[in-house]
Protein backbone atom coordinates (compact mmCIF):
# COMPACT_ATOMS: atom_id res chain seq x y z
CA UNK A 1 0.00 0.00 0.00
CA UNK A 2 1.21 3.50 -0.86
CA UNK A 3 0.11 6.33 1.46
CA UNK A 4 0.39 10.13 1.22
CA UNK A 5 0.17 12.17 4.43
CA UNK A 6 -0.71 15.84 3.91
CA UNK A 7 -0.45 18.11 6.95
CA UNK A 8 1.33 21.38 7.62
CA UNK A 9 2.43 20.06 11.02
CA UNK A 10 5.65 18.08 10.72
CA UNK A 11 4.88 16.53 14.13
CA UNK A 12 1.50 15.27 12.93
CA UNK A 13 3.02 13.86 9.73
CA UNK A 14 5.62 11.98 11.79
CA UNK A 15 2.97 10.69 14.21
CA UNK A 16 0.76 9.41 11.41
CA UNK A 17 3.77 7.86 9.68
CA UNK A 18 4.69 6.00 12.85
CA UNK A 19 1.11 4.73 13.22
CA UNK A 20 1.08 3.54 9.59
CA UNK A 21 4.54 1.95 9.57
CA UNK A 22 3.17 -1.57 10.28
CA UNK A 23 1.07 -1.36 7.10
CA UNK A 24 3.69 -0.10 4.67
CA UNK A 25 7.11 1.42 4.26
CA UNK A 26 5.83 3.34 1.26
CA UNK A 27 4.73 6.62 2.85
CA UNK A 28 5.19 10.06 1.32
CA UNK A 29 4.55 13.41 3.00
CA UNK A 30 3.55 16.91 1.96
CA UNK A 31 3.09 20.10 3.99
CA UNK A 32 0.15 21.51 2.01
CA UNK A 33 -2.27 20.59 -0.75
CA UNK A 34 -0.24 22.16 -3.54
CA UNK A 35 2.90 20.26 -2.52
CA UNK A 36 0.78 17.10 -2.34
CA UNK A 37 -0.37 17.60 -5.93
CA UNK A 38 3.29 17.79 -6.95
CA UNK A 39 3.99 14.53 -5.10
CA UNK A 40 1.00 12.90 -6.80
CA UNK A 41 2.26 14.02 -10.18
CA UNK A 42 5.69 12.54 -9.52
CA UNK A 43 4.92 9.41 -7.51
CA UNK A 44 1.33 8.35 -8.22
CA UNK A 45 -0.56 6.12 -7.85
CA UNK A 46 -1.29 6.23 -4.13
CA UNK A 47 -3.84 4.02 -2.43
CA UNK A 48 -4.65 6.44 0.38
CA UNK A 49 -4.17 10.09 1.29
CA UNK A 50 -4.66 11.43 4.82
CA UNK A 51 -5.53 15.11 4.44
CA UNK A 52 -5.52 17.93 6.99
CA UNK A 53 -8.06 20.70 6.45
CA UNK A 54 -6.22 23.83 7.61
CA UNK A 55 -3.02 24.30 5.63
CA UNK A 56 -1.34 27.20 3.87
CA UNK A 57 -1.17 27.58 0.07
CA UNK A 58 -3.88 24.96 -0.62
CA UNK A 59 -6.17 23.68 2.11
CA UNK A 60 -7.40 20.12 2.43
CA UNK A 61 -10.88 20.74 1.07
CA UNK A 62 -9.48 22.30 -2.11
CA UNK A 63 -7.05 19.39 -2.41
CA UNK A 64 -9.90 16.87 -2.17
CA UNK A 65 -11.93 18.76 -4.80
CA UNK A 66 -8.94 18.96 -7.14
CA UNK A 67 -8.09 15.27 -6.78
CA UNK A 68 -11.69 14.14 -7.24
CA UNK A 69 -11.90 16.19 -10.45
CA UNK A 70 -8.98 14.20 -11.91
CA UNK A 71 -9.85 10.69 -13.10
CA UNK A 72 -6.23 9.52 -12.64
CA UNK A 73 -6.89 9.47 -8.89
CA UNK A 74 -10.35 7.90 -8.92
CA UNK A 75 -9.21 4.82 -7.00
CA UNK A 76 -7.31 6.69 -4.29
CA UNK A 77 -9.08 6.79 -0.91
CA UNK A 78 -9.12 10.20 0.78
CA UNK A 79 -9.50 10.61 4.53
CA UNK A 80 -9.70 14.01 6.16
CA UNK A 81 -7.71 14.00 9.41
CA UNK A 82 -8.36 17.34 11.04
CA UNK A 83 -9.37 19.33 14.09
CA UNK A 84 -12.28 20.80 12.11
CA UNK A 85 -15.16 18.94 13.70
CA UNK A 86 -18.36 20.78 12.90
CA UNK A 87 -21.17 18.99 11.09
CA UNK A 88 -20.90 21.47 8.21
CA UNK A 89 -17.19 20.80 7.69
CA UNK A 90 -17.68 17.03 7.76
CA UNK A 91 -20.52 17.40 5.24
CA UNK A 92 -18.41 19.63 2.99
CA UNK A 93 -15.56 17.14 2.98
CA UNK A 94 -17.79 14.16 2.18
CA UNK A 95 -19.63 16.12 -0.53
CA UNK A 96 -16.26 17.13 -2.03
CA UNK A 97 -15.28 13.48 -2.30
CA UNK A 98 -13.56 12.49 0.95
CA UNK A 99 -14.17 8.83 1.74
CA UNK A 100 -14.01 9.30 5.50
CA UNK A 101 -13.29 11.84 8.22
CA UNK A 102 -11.20 11.50 11.39
CA UNK A 103 -11.09 14.22 14.02
CA UNK A 104 -7.97 15.28 15.91
CA UNK A 105 -6.81 14.59 18.51
CA UNK A 106 -6.63 10.97 17.45
CA UNK A 107 -5.16 7.68 18.53
CA UNK A 108 -3.63 4.86 16.55
CA UNK A 109 -6.70 2.76 17.35
CA UNK A 110 -9.03 5.44 15.98
CA UNK A 111 -7.02 5.64 12.76
CA UNK A 112 -7.02 1.87 12.27
CA UNK A 113 -10.76 1.70 12.94
CA UNK A 114 -11.31 4.13 10.06
CA UNK A 115 -8.84 2.27 7.84
CA UNK A 116 -10.74 -0.97 8.45
CA UNK A 117 -13.98 0.73 7.40
CA UNK A 118 -12.25 1.76 4.16
CA UNK A 119 -10.94 -1.77 3.65
CA UNK A 120 -7.33 -0.58 4.02
CA UNK A 121 -6.43 -2.56 7.19
CA UNK A 122 -7.41 -5.79 8.89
Amino acid sequence: MKILIIDDSRTMRRLLSSFLAPLTENIAEAGDGQAALTVLGQEAPFDLALVDWDMPIMNGLDFVKTVRADSRYADMKLMMVTAQNGFDTVSQAIEAGADDYLMKPLTEEMLFDKLRVLGMAE
